[in-house]
C-alpha cells in the first residue's frame, strides 16, 4: 500500500462575520504571521489566511459563529489515489472538493462525524 499522510496543511478555525481586522491585529501584529492572499471564489467569502513559516492558519466567517465548529486538520498525503480508492472501499462519507484552485483534495468524514481535509502531495 502506497498511503502515507506526508504533513499538516493547514488549520481551519472559525470566526464571526466582520472580524477581519481584529484577525489581523492578533495573528498578524501579535503572533508575528503573514497575511496571505486568498484565491476567489474563497476570498468573497470573507475571513482570513496566517502563514508563519510553514505554519498555516486559515480562518473562515461562520454564520451563528460559535468557536472551533469549523475546525478540522488538513493532510497532505502520497499515494492520493489510492486513498481515493481505499476510501471508495471501506464505505467511508468522502467527496472531492474543487474550491482551491490548482488543489487535488477531498473531504473525508472520520467515524465521529469530524471533518477531515486531505490534500494530494503531488499536486
Amino acid at each position: 500500500m502506497t498511503i502515507r499522510v506526508a504533513a499538516l496543511d493547514h488549520v481551519q478555525l472559525a470566526m464571526p462575520a466582520d472580524g477581519e481586522l481584529e484577525a489581523e491585529k492578533f495573528y498578524r501584529d501579535v503572533l508575528g504571521f503573514t497575511v496571505l492572499v486568498k484565491p476567489e471564489p474563497l476570498a468573497s467569502r470573507g475571513g482570513r489566511w496566517f502563514a508563519s513559516g510553514t505554519a498555516r492558519v486559515h480562518l473562515g466567517v461562520e454564520e451563528d459563529f460559535r468557536p472551533a465548529r469549523k475546525a478540522h486538520p488538513a493532510l497532505r498525503v502520497d499515494g492520493f489515489d489510492d486513498l481515493v480508492v481505499e476510501l471508495e472501499r471501506s464505505g467511508a462519507s468522502w467527496r472531492f472538493d474543487e474550491d482551491l484552485p490548482g488543489a487535488r483534495r477531498l473531504f473525508v468524514d472520520d467515524p465521529f462525524g469530524n471533518r477531515i481535509e486531505v490534500i494530494d502531495n503531488a499536486g
